[in-house]
């Protein structure tokens, strides 16, 4: 049964990474907003249905590793190792990332194509606000669960908003040296000590802050 489950697991994976890629390339080639969901499903060999099983807005094509995102980041605050804060958990993570060279980070050259891509459509440019949005909603209840307190509580939401903040600071400075045509690998380097740098800074402002005791929760 386990074994069953396994391959079924497998299957839907890829399943969804199929439709994604191929979506993706479309989207390349033509422009997010002339391409349509069933011309992804044709492309892809499955029905529009099966996309939207899988995709429930047309922008997730596109936008497909956020559910990794909250994955990875789920597992390195609640995974965290005895003595070690949520907001260091979250620091450690995006930096392994950024030197492993995970998509996720997208700090290079080669990531100029799907910048534009969501830069000409003003659908793509709204759902990763939203996504934002959700992220920062979704960090704040994990340390308010890292903390045992209430995530509607201002002292989770405002150590959240800070690391969304800082990390989108850090990342557009980044992408904007890269489009102007600043050497990757000197962007790259720059951009790991700036992030280091701006997350230390936000572990230690919520660190110091009297009234937010929350916010420096450590595994015990």
């Amino acid at each position: 049964m386990a074994e069953t489950l396994g391959l079924r697991e497998r299957k839907k994976r890829q399943t969804r990474s199929l439709i994604s890629d191929v979506a993706s390339g479309l989207f390349i080639q033509r422009g997010f907003d002339n391409v349509t969901v069933a011309e992804v499903a044709e492309a892809a060999g499955v029905s529009a249905k099966t996309v939207f099983n899988y995709f429930p807005r047309k922008e997730d094509l596109f936008l497909d590793r956020f559910p990794e995102a909250v994955e990875l980041v789920t597992r390195a605050v609640r995974e965290r190792g005895e003595g070690e804060g949520p907001l260091a958990a979250l620091r450690r993570l995006f930096l392994r990332m950024l030197k492993e060279g995970h998509p996720l980070g997208g700090i290079a050259p080669e990531y100029q194509v799907f910048w534009q891509v969501i830069l000409d459509s003003p659908a793509l440019r709204a759902r990763a606000r939203e996504m934002l949005e959700e992220f920062e909603g979704m960090l704040a209840g994990l340390i308010a669960e890292a903390a045992g307190t209430d995530p509607a509580e201002p002292a989770p939401r405002l150590a959240a908003a800070l690391v969304v903040a800082a990390y989108r600071t850090v990342y557009v400075t980044s992408v904007g040296r890269i489009r102007a045509g600043d050497p990757g690998e000197e962007v790259l380097a720059a951009h790991v000590a700036l992030l280091d740098q701006a997350l230390q800074a936000v572990e230690r402002a919520v660190s110091d802050s009297e009234h937010s005791p929350a916010l420096s929760t450590r595994r015990l």
